[in-house]
């Protein structure tokens, strides 16, 4: 399987993007792949479609202006929205994203940050992202980018996260 990756900078490609994620059932308004199409053109973000053999394999996301607080002021890029499609899982695309953003990062930075979700559907993801050297940053959970306080309820679902950085050498 040949991995090759494209920065959704055109219309084109931001088509081909939303045309896989409502194949793939993965929902998001017409206004997210505009913003997200827009912020690559003024350099807020970077997003990269992933191409096993040329189909639309994923997609992922560098936010150099993070939702997320802790990021915003210390001047995180926070790895955003990774998304690869299950029948091109085990392939080691994910792998290949954050290997992509970590070395665009390295040297304007030096560290880069993600977040993951909490329930079983993340299991993949919280692993890889420790067996890349990520570490926990000590805020606690975060429900809709806000720190959960104790004995706060919460719903368990997309929104639910841990932050990881990870330092760039």
């Amino acid at each position: 399987m040949n991995i090759t990756f494209a920065v959704i900078r055109d219309e084109e490609t931001k088509q081909k993007w939303k045309l896989a994620f409502e194949r793939e059932q993965i929902h998001r308004p017409d206004e997210y792949y505009d913003r997200c199409m827009e912020e690559n053109l003024n350099g807020k973000r970077v997003s990269l479609l992933a191409l096993a053999d040329g189909e639309v394999a994923g997609c992922c996301h560098l936010k150099y202006d993070s939702d997320y607080l802790p990021f915003q002021e210390q001047d995180i890029p926070e790895i955003n929205d990774l998304n690869v499609f299950p029948s091109y899982q085990r392939h080691g695309i994910g792998n290949q994203f954050l290997e992509e953003f970590e070395s665009i990062v390295r040297n304007e930075r030096g560290i880069i940050g993600i977040g993951v979700g909490l329930f079983r559907d993340y299991g993949q993801a919280q692993r890889l992202y420790c067996r890349r050297g990520y570490i926990l940053d000590g805020h606690g959970l975060v429900y809709k980018n806000q720190e959960v306080k104790p004995g706060t309820h919460v719903l368990v679902d997309d929104d639910l996260n841990l932050f990881f950085t990870k330092k760039l050498t």
